[in-house]
C-alpha cells in the first residue's frame, strides 16, 4: 500500500533557479544547493520507483516516502519508511553516490569526488538512520499500536542506506557495511533478514506479533499524518543582490568542517545591523525586518558543510534545524507586538 507519496519540490527549484541567475554572493550559494538538491531528488526518485515496483502493491506493506517529523525537540528527514504486518518498520535512508563510495575499517564513509580525483569524508549515513529512528520511536509511542495479552505491541526497526544501482561501493572486510545497499537489492536484502532467522523464531515472531493489513494501514497513515514539511525561506531575487544573507558563521570564522554544528548566529539587519525586529514569512520564504530602519534581510541558515539547514517556525520562536546532524537550535523569539 502506498500511503504517501514524495513531496513536491518543483517550488523550490524553481526558487532556485531564480536566484542563482541574479548577481552577487547569494547566485553561487544558490546554485550550489540547486545542484545538490536535484542529484539528491534523482536518487530519491529512482529509489522510491524501486521500493513502490516491489512493495506498493502489497496488503502486506505499507510505504510512505519523505516523511519529515518533529519530535522532542528533534527533528528526522526519512526519505522512505516500509512497514510490514510483523511491525518491522524500515528506514530507508538513500545517498546519490553514483560516482561511488568507500567505507572504511572504522566505518566512516569517503564519498568520492569525480572532479577533484579523490575521495573526500562525509557524515556517516547509518548514523544518521540511527538518529532519525531515534525521533521515530519516539513518534511511534504517540501511536495507538495494537496489543496481545493486554501488552502494546513495540515496532522493530530496521536500517538500510540506499545507492544508485551502478554506483561502486568499496566495502571494509572488519566493519559490517552489509545494511549499505544497492536500491534494486532492497528487496533481497529484507528476505534475506527473513531467512536468516530460526524456525523457532520465526514462529513466534508470525504467532506473537502478526498484524492485519487493516492495521499496517491504520499505522501507517497516523505516521504520515505527522509530516511536517519545512517551508523553504528564500529570498527574494533583490534581496540576494542587495546583500549577504544573515545567519552567516562570523567573518573570522573558518567553515565547519568537523562533527559539531555551526553556530547558527542571530538574524540582524544587513543596513544598521540592529538585532531587534521580527522574523516575517513573505512571498519567496522568511525574511528578518528590522524594528529601528525597517530594512529587511534575507534569512539563510548554515551548519556544517554539505549540511542543508531549515528554519522552522515554533508560535512566536524560530529555529534553525538541521535534518543531516539531527541539531536544532533557538536563534529568534519575535516581540510580542509581532504575534
Amino acid at each position: 500500500m502506498l500511503i504517501k507519496k514524495p513531496d513536491d519540490l518543483s517550488p523550490v527549484l524553481a526558487s532556485l533557479e531564480g536566484l542563482a541567475t541574479c548577481p552577487g554572493p547569494e547566485a553561487k550559494r544558490a546554485a550550489v544547493e540547486l545542484r545538490n538538491r536535484k542529484a539528491g531528488l534523482r536518487a530519491e526518485r529512482e529509489s522510491a520507483y524501486l521500493i513502490d515496483h516491489d512493495f506498493a502493491a502489497s496488503k502486506n506493506w505499507a510505504v510512505i516516502h519523505d516523511l519529515r517529523l518533529e519530535h522532542g525537540g528533534r527533528v528526522a528527514q526519512i526519505d522512505h519508511v516500509l512497514i510490514n504486518r510483523w511491525l518491522q518498520v524500515y528506514v530507508l535512508e538513500t545517498k546519490g553516490f553514483h560516482d561511488g563510495v568507500k567505507i572504511n575499517e572504522e566505518g566512516e564513509f569517503l564519498r568520492w569526488n569525480n572532479f577533484a580525483k579523490r575521495y573526500e569524508g562525509m557524515p556517516s549515513p547509518l548514523a544518521q538512520n540511527d538518529r532519525h529512528i531515534d525521533v521515530l520511536r519516539g513518534v511511534f509511542n504517540t501511536i495507538e499500536l495494537p496489543t496481545r495479552l493486554g501488552l502494546r505491541m513495540s515496532p522493530e526497526f530496521m536500517s538500510f542506506v540506499l545507492v544508485s544501482p551502478d554506483a561502486q561501493i568499496k566495502r571494509p572486510h572488519t566493519f559490517d557495511a552489509s545494511r549499505v545497499i544497492k536500491a534494486d537489492q532492497l528487496k533481497k536484502a529484507i528476505w534475506r533478514d527473513v531467512d536468516g532467522e530460526s524456525a523457532l523464531v520465526g514462529l513466534l515472531k508470525t504467532a506473537a506479533k502478526f498484524i492485519s493489513s487493516e492495521t499496517v494501514q491504520f499505522i501507517a497513515r497516523e505516521l504520515a499524518g505527522k509530516h511536517r514539511p519545512l517551508v523553504r525561506d528564500l529570498a527574494t531575487p533583490a534581496e540576494a543582490q542587495a546583500a549577504p544573507p544573515t545567519l552567516l558563521p562570523p567573518a573570522n570564522q573558518t567553515p565547519n568542517r568537523g562533527n559539531a554544528p555551526a553556530p547558527a548566529g542571530r538574524p540582524s539587519c544587513k543596513a544598521c545591523h540592529a538585532k531587534g525586529g521580527a522574523i516575517l514569512y513573505g512571498k519567496y520564504g522568511y525574511y528578518f525586518k528590522c524594528s529601528a530602519c525597517g530594512t529587511n534581510t534575507a534569512i539563510r541558515p548554515t551548519c556544517m558543510l554539505g549540511h542543508q539547514p531549515r528554519l522552522r517556525k515554533e508560535k512566536d520562536r524560530f529555529f534553525r534545524e538541521c535534518a543531516e546532524c539531527g541539531s536544532s537550535e533557538l536563534i529568534h523569539t519575535n516581540p510580542p507586538e509581532q504575534l
